[in-house]
């Protein structure tokens, strides 16, 4: 085939087709879930051991994806490949588990092994199958029956709109289950550190340095260079007694007082009640405060106005904070 003979309205037209269809079919399945899916949640909750994943085919690649929902997002799960499951891999099942099993037609020759070991050990059973009536869906201990919609492809045998939505609903089983635990962003990190995802919910504390450079209010400016110059954030903090953050000293407060300086003390030359990071503040959030003010480095203030660290703008980049 050359380029001449390439229709891009075509092209298009199905691409379009592919989606509208895949967007009806979602909408389709979101109206079918109702108390079986109150049932398949609390069956996971209520599980000691794991959530096992299964499929064949189309199914297993996305039995795959969803097992990793799961597992990072509070529910320990992982997927185990039906037809290595007959050779071994059943011993990998066991009491205190459940089993998630996903087979458009709910007759897949290859799920036989699991759900027979599924019924000689009592293990809960959740199938998902878009065959009523079907072998998957008659032995589950819950049984989620996807809408009868056709596929994307014209002819019907691609597997596309039941792909779709089999990922949809384990989704959907994986968030009720994260929402019920009041599973957070910190949590999440801890399963996540790696990636964008994990650089974007890094806390200020995680990269702040600790033990800031300070100078006391009555300290000479010729000692607060020094102390400025050692710690080479380009800053120094000023700190009452007590440790409670008063001002700090930049660059650009020593230009302002270029006269003169080194007769001055930290106190007055100090800019009074900056702005500051919290630990607790996404690094993403401090990130874009020293963005905005076109500064390098903020002082992280703790309970009662203490200062517990400092964070520059490197340390945020580095870490992929962006």
């Amino acid at each position: 085939m050359t380029s001449s003979t390439i229709d891009p309205a075509a092209l298009i037209a199905t691409g379009r087709r592919v989606i509208t269809r895949e967007a009806g079919a979602l909408a389709a399945l979101a109206e079918t879930v109702g108390p079986r899916f109150a049932d398949a949640v609390a069956l996971i909750l209520q599980a000691s051991g794991r959530v096992i994943v299964s499929g064949m085919g189309k199914s297993g690649h996305i039995g795959k994806k969803i097992a990793a929902t799961f597992a990072s997002t509070g529910t320990p799960a992982q997927f185990v490949h039906p037809a290595e499951a007959s050779h071994g891999d059943l011993g990998m099942i066991t009491q205190g588990d459940v089993i998630v099993m996903l087979s458009n037609s709910g007759e897949t020759p290859e799920l036989a092994d699991m759900l027979a070991h599924a019924r000689r050990f009592a293990i809960p059973l959740i199938g998902i199958a878009g065959r009523e009536g079907s072998t998957l869906l008659r032995e589950a201990t819950v049984a989620l029956l996807l809408p009868t919609v056709p596929e994307a492809c014209e002819t019907g045998i691609v597997p596309s709109t039941s792909t779709t939505m089999t990922l949809a609903l384990g989704d959907a089983l994986a968030i009720a289950l994260m929402e019920h635990r009041h599973f957070t962003p910190e949590h999440f990190r801890t399963f996540h550190p790696g990636g964008k995802l994990g650089a974007k919910l890094l806390r200020v504390r995680d990269l702040m340095h600790a033990d800031p450079p300070m100078v006391a209010p009555d300290t000479p400016m010729p000692d607060a260079l020094i102390a400025m110059t050692r710690a080479g954030f380009g800053v120094v903090g000023v700190a009452a007694p007590d440790g409670h953050l008063l001002g700090i000293i930049t660059d650009g407060d020593l230009r302002r007082h270029m006269d003169g300086l080194l007769s001055h003390k930290a106190s007055e030359v100090m800019t009074a009640n900056p702005l500051t990071a919290t630990p607790q503040m996404l690094a993403v959030e401090a990130l874009g405060l020293m963005n905005a003010r076109k500064i390098t480095s903020l002082m992280v203030q703790g309970e009662g106005g203490r200062a517990e660290g400092i964070v520059h703008i490197h340390d945020c980049l580095r870490a992929g904070v962006a």
